[in-house]
């Protein structure tokens, strides 16, 4: 069956944000994004968990989903992060998306203020109402700290333009009851259970480790979409120690970070409250990144 979000299958990549001396670097950013491109990724998506879009200021954010859908000029889709927990602001930074040529807007769930499922569905159609983009719901409750329940991603799937769940839930049973019950895309939050989500009808990833290895992924994403799963349990085991450590020795984006700035591709740089990685976990991040063929 076709998904209502269908042009989004396959590998989304959760961009870093770079920084040099405490500021955006838009060079390195325009690097980042054309080796998407030349990647051949499906869409990407600033200023999300991945992109720090807690310690950007409201000008840096705005700013930074204009430079990328400006350097994509369409050759990928952009799909920028523009949640918040207050509806107005989520609005306005969805309208800002738009007005900049942004393909979909990336929803996170509102944080902190913990609403009831109907406070979530009233906040989600709100945006869908007064926007034109397609949404991706971002179901996150580790950071969030309260689940958008399947029931109320069932109601949203009902508006036009709700297209989409970033299910980062990590529950097979969750995204399996969305799946049961619309015919959203579901695209997973993890980038380890990639291939378990795809396996019971999901159509992709927004991936983290997509920054430094996009093609691997995408590898991944095709095998299992053509029902070749001995493939992609090949590249899924491939993957699985590069995945579990971009998430498991920090928080994200902590670890994908280091990673880059031992590739040469980022400086590495982070904002506080983030902080660099333990000497000994950036040692294990160079085993990792050394046993994958990357070093």
């Amino acid at each position: 069956m076709t998904t209502k979000g269908e042009a989004f299958a396959g590998l989304s990549v959760a961009l870093v944000t770079p920084f040099r001396n405490g500021e955006v670097d838009y060079e390195a950013f325009r690097r980042q994004i054309e080796f998407q491109i030349a990647a051949g990724t499906t869409c990407i998506c600033p200023v999300g968990t991945t992109g720090e879009s807690p310690t950007l200021t409201h000008p840096e954010h705005e700013r930074v989903i204009a430079f990328v859908c400006e350097v994509a000029a369409r050759r990928i889709k952009v799909m920028p992060g523009v949640g918040s927990n207050s509806t107005a602001e989520a609005l306005r930074l969805t309208k800002v998306a738009e007005a900049a040529g942004a393909d979909a807007a990336l929803q996170v769930a509102p944080y902190y203020n913990k609403p009831t499922q109907q406070g979530f569905y009233e906040h989600f159609k709100r945006i869908a109402e007064e926007s034109a983009l397609p949404q991706c719901i971002y179901n996150i409750p580790g950071r969030t700290g309260k689940n958008v329940e399947p029931e109320t991603i069932a109601r949203l799937a009902e508006l036009p333009n709700v297209t989409m769940v970033k299910e980062a839930t990590g529950s097979l049973d969750q995204a399996s009851a969305i799946l049961c019950s619309t015919n959203l895309t579901v695209l997973s939050g993890d980038d380890s259970l990639t291939l378990p989500l795809m396996a019971v009808g999901a159509r992709g990833v927004i991936s983290v480790v997509g920054n430094v290895v996009p093609q691997d992924m995408i590898a991944l994403c095709q095998a299992a979409d053509r029902g070749d799963f001995a493939e992609a349990l090949k590249w899924h085991r491939k993957l699985f120690q590069l995945c579990r450590d971009m998430l498991g020795l920090a928080t994200n984006p902590i670890p994908i970070k280091a990673a880059m700035k031992i590739l040469g591709r980022d400086s590495g740089e982070l904002r506080l409250p983030m902080t660099p990685l333990e000497p000994q976990q950036e040692a294990q991040l160079r085993r990792t990144l050394s046993q994958y063929g990357l070093l």
